[in-house]
This record gives structure tokens, C-alpha cells and sequence, in this order.
């Protein structure tokens, strides 16, 4: 009669437990251990990295670094890809070509390509998958392939306090200005005003905000709970960390 495999199904059971147990161990201290901080930097040296700012572990594609600001209790996503210039290894200059402000939120799997100048306001959040760039593709010729076209660039500036859904787009020469929303999957280009909502290909305003008449079209949503007095940038930042996984903000607007 043949032998079962599974005459110690106890111990099994125990093996894949401890089996588990130890993967998710290691994955937490590579985790904390690979992440980037002022503190602990490893490879990379940014022109600033601010106190509380932390890059998750593993990071995207980052170069240029000498040109990139990072303010103070910033939380930057796995997979977030920061670059400064065209590729690695070109001198830019005096100047920074990518500023982060405090407090700036770039959710998993992000991009953010600056060949000239892009400036991400404080307080900005930034959800999963989005992709802000001062450059772009030119089609003039067409003869010419696509790709081996000069590519065009113009500044990237985003204001303060914005929130910029799940996978939207912005593109060359955008400003976007004060508490701007952008919604999920749109594609902004231009001047956007403040305290605004913008959607749609290529984006839109489909609501702002009238200091006399409040917001038009009037919200259809409840008034959100007030944020308890003493609460800090920190704190909150804390919060919108924790309440998605380590280092993602949570996607919602």
C-alpha cells in the first residue's frame, strides 16, 4: 500500500505557517531597509531631501538627482519614477528642474519627468498611476518617425493643496493653480484656475468655486467632517499613508 505524503499533515501545516510568517518578515525589513530617507539616502543624493520625507522601497527609475528638491514630509510610493534632465549623467546647471513641496503625496507607480522645470505645490496629493511630464513628443515632419523628433518642453506648474486623481495625465506647459482637482484618468493641459474641478480628454472645468455663491454646480455630496484642532501636516500625512499600505496614498478625492 502506498505511503501517503501527507502522514504528517500537522507538520505540513506548521512548515507553511512558518514558511509565510518568515516571507512576510523579510518583505517588512526589506521594506523599512530599503526605503529612502534624509536619513538613510543609500545611492541616491537629491539636491534636498526634507526631515519625515520617505521614499518606499523599491523605488522607480530616479536620476538627475542633484536637481531634485524634496520637501519636508513628503510620501512618495513604491514605484515612483523622478527624473531631472533627458538621462542620467548631464550637468543642468545652478538651478533645481524638479521641486517638491512639503507635504506632497505621489501614490504607487507614479511618474514624474522633468526635462525643464516642474513644481509640485505643497499639500498636493497625488493618486496611483499618474504621470506629469514637461515634455512631449513633436510629429512636425512626416517623414520623420515620431520618436526620432526633437521633443518639445515647456514648465510644469501645479499650486497648492491640489488633488490629482488616479491615473490622470498632465502634460507640457500646464499650471494648475490653488486646490485644483483633477479627476481620475483626465488629461490636463493649460492653464487651470484655482479652487476648480477639472475632468475629461483633454480636461475640462465641470464645477469651481464663487466666493459669493460657493461652488457651481452646488456639490451633491455631504459637508466632510471639520479636521480636530492640533491635528499637524504630519499627522495627516500619517494618516493618508496608513489608511492605503505603506506609502500609497489612498486614491480617493
Amino acid at each position: 500500500m502506498p505511503k501517503s505524503k501527507h502522514t504528517f499533515p500537522f507538520l505540513s501545516r506548521w512548515w507553511r505557517r512558518a514558511a509565510s510568517r518568515a516571507v512576510h518578515r523579510g518583505r517588512a525589513w526589506v521594506g523599512e531597509h530599503g526605503a529612502v530617507t534624509a536619513e538613510r539616502p543609500g545611492p541616491l543624493r537629491f539636491g534636498r531631501i526634507g526631515p519625515g520625507t520617505r521614499l518606499a522601497f523599491p523605488q522607480g527609475t530616479v536620476f538627475g538627482e542633484p536637481w531634485i528638491r524634496l520637501g519636508d514630509h513628503c510620501v512618495i510610493a513604491e514605484q515612483v519614477t523622478l527624473t531631472a534632465g533627458m538621462m542620467p549623467g548631464l550637468e543642468l546647471g545652478p538651478d533645481p528642474i524638479l521641486t517638491l513641496g512639503d507635504g506632497v503625496v505621489l501614490g504607487r507607480g507614479s511618474h514624474v519627468i522633468a526635462d525643464t522645470t516642474v513644481t509640485i505645490g505643497s499639500d498636493t496629493y497625488c493618486g496611483p498611476y499618474v504621470y506629469i511630464t514637461s515634455t512631449n513628443h513633436s510629429y512636425d515632419d512626416p517623414e520623420q518617425p515620431v520618436g526620432r523628433q526633437w521633443p518639445r518642453m515647456e514648465p510644469v506648474e501645479i499650486g497648492p493643496g491640489c488633488w490629482i486623481g488616479t491615473g490622470a495625465v498632465v502634460l507640457p506647459g500646464a499650471r494648475l493653480g490653488r486646490n485644483v482637482v483633477v479627476a481620475a484618468g483626465a488629461i490636463v493641459r493649460g492653464e487651470v484656475p484655482d479652487h476648480s474641478v477639472v475632468a475629461g480628454a483633454p480636461a475640462r472645468v465641470v464645477r469651481s468655486f464663487d466666493p459669493e455663491r460657493g461652488w457651481q454646480p452646488p456639490l451633491r455630496t455631504p459637508a466632510p467632517v471639520p479636521i480636530p484642532e492640533g491635528v499637524t501636516p504630519a499627522q495627516l500625512l500619517d494618516f493618508a499613508s496608513a489608511e492605503s499600505g505603506p506609502g500609497q496614498p489612498s486614491g480617493r478625492g
